[in-house]
């Protein structure tokens, strides 16, 4: 009745139970005592004992709390410094598309410039070889007549 009167939690850590069932145990404790002393000392001993097993359950439930939120802390912290990592990877990775296609444009136009180049050496080869061909058949020919002119 004083459970539900003092709106006692029924699951989980609930101080107003525990300081009920404290109260309880240590009214046994009173009574057991008053029949016999050997056997009121051990059940002190026990409720000392189990008191100080709470507390460090306690203690260490306390502690494993604040580890995982030492823990989560740094996680988030680590989550955020990898998403700045990546920011900067993507832009470097960015930068270096941008290199690469600035480099294939001064390929391509290094490439062309040079077929051109090509294109117009072969060209002034080509006229270069027409010329010296007729003019070396001129020379023929005025070599032919003068030889032929030189027999007659």
């Amino acid at each position: 009745q004083q459970l539900q009167q003092r709106q006692a939690r029924e699951t989980g850590i609930c101080p107003v139970r525990e300081e009920l069932y404290a109260q309880c145990f240590d009214e046994l404790i009173r009574q057991v005592t008053i029949n016999c002393a050997e056997r009121g000392l051990l059940l002190l001993r026990v409720r000392d004992e189990m008191r100080m097993t709470i507390m460090a359950y306690q203690t260490l439930y306390e502690s494993s709390v604040a580890f995982g939120m030492r823990k989560a802390l740094q996680t988030e912290q680590g989550k955020a410094d990898m998403e700045a990592r990546i920011q900067q990877l993507e832009s470097e990775r960015k930068e270096l598309e941008r290199q690469v296609a600035e480099w294939k444009a001064k390929c391509e136009a290094i490439e062309k410039r040079e077929n051109e180049r090509r294109v117009n050496e072969e060209k002034k080869h080509g006229e270069e070889m027409a010329y010296l061909n007729r003019a070396n058949k001129q020379l023929k020919q005025q070599l032919d007549k003068f030889l032929v002119a030189e027999k007659k």
